[in-house]
C-alpha cells in the first residue's frame, strides 16, 4: 500500500556465497561461490521455497508484484522454479498473472538468453556476480580484484547478447550491481539497449544527470565503439574522453 500502486519486484531467497544463513544449517563448502547458493539452494529445499512463494502470492494484487529468481544457471532450473511459482500462485488469480523473471548472473544463463527469453517476462543482469564468474575472479579476493572489471568488453558483449535476445521477444532488461550506479557507465548501458538501471539512492541524481546529457544515438555509437575495444582500460578511456568531449 505504501508504494501507491508502483511495481514491486521481489527477489526470492538469495543466500550462499558471501551471504550465509547459519540458522538454516547450510554447512560448509570448499568454494561457496560455486556451491549451493541462490536458486540452487531453494530447489534443494523446496518446502522452504514454496512457503516463500505462497507468501509472495497472497498480497500480489496490491501493489503490482513481479517475481525474480536469482542465480539461474540452466533452462531446467528456471522451469522448475517457475512451476513451483505457478503452483503457489494458482489459488490467487491476480498473482497467477504476475510477471516472472530471473537474474542473469552466470555466463551459462547469458548464453541461454534466447531460450530463457521465450519463457521469462524480464531479465535483471547482476553484473557483480556475472563479472566474477566470467573472469573466474572472486570479487572479495583482493589478489584478483583487478580482473573482475564490469567494463571489460567481454562482459559488455554478454550484456549486448542478452539485450538482443530479450528485445527480440519483447522483454525488458535491467542491470543491477555496482555498474548500474556508475556515472561513466550509464550512457554505455543505455547504448547497449538496457531498459532499467537499479542502484543505491545516493547514485540516482548523478546518473540521471549523465543520462540527461546523453543523446540516444550517441549512446548507441558509444556502445559499438566500446564493444570493439580490447580491454577494460580502453573502455574506461573511451568513456572518459566522451564525457569530456560530448558528441565526439
Amino acid at each position: 500500500q505504501a508504494l501507491g500502486g508502483r511495481t514491486l519486484i521481489i527477489r526470492t531467497l538469495d543466500i550462499g556465497g558471501d551471504k550465509p544463513l547459519p540458522y538454516l544449517g547450510m554447512g560448509s563448502e570448499a568454494n561457496p561461490f560455486l556451491g549451493l547458493r541462490g536458486l540452487r539452494f531453494c530447489l534443494a529445499h523446496r518446502e522452504l521455497f514454496s512457503t516463500q512463494l505462497r507468501a509472495i502470492a497472497r498480497p500480489a494484487p496490491e501493489p503490482p508484484t513481479r517475481v525474480m529468481f536469482p542465480m539461474v544457471t540452466t533452462l531446467e532450473e528456471w522451469r522448475q522454479a517457475r512451476a513451483l511459482w505457478d503452483e503457489a500462485a494458482h489459488p490467487f488469480p491476480t498473482a497467477a498473472r504476475a510477471d516472472v523473471g530471473l537474474m542473469l548472473e552466470v555466463p551459462s544463463a547469458a548464453l541461454l538468453a534466447p531460450h530463457l527469453a521465450a519463457e521469462a517476462s524480464f531479465f535483471s543482469l547482476g553484473t557483480n556476480d556475472l563479472t566474477q564468474y566470467l573472469f573466474a575472479a572472486e570479487r572479495g579476493n583482493a589478489s584478483v580484484a583487478h580482473l573482475a572489471d564490469a567494463l571489460h568488453p567481454a562482459l559488455l558483449q554478454l550484456v549486448a547478447r542478452v539485450v538482443e535476445a530479450a528485445h527480440a521477444r519483447g522483454r525488458w532488461v535491467g542491470v543491477c550491481g555496482e555498474l548500474a550506479g556508475e556515472v561513466l557507465a550509464a550512457p554505455l548501458l543505455v547504448g547497449l539497449g538496457v531498459d532499467e538501471l537499479s542502484m543505491s539512492a545516493p547514485a540516482i541524481a548523478a546518473v540521471k544527470q549523465a543520462l540527461r546529457d546523453c543523446h540516444a544515438g550517441e549512446a548507441r555509437m558509444l556502445a559499438q565503439r566500446a564493444l570493439a575495444c580490447a580491454s577494460a582500460t580502453e573502455v574506461r578511456q573511451l568513456l572518459r574522453n566522451t564525457a569530456r568531449n560530448p558528441g565526439s
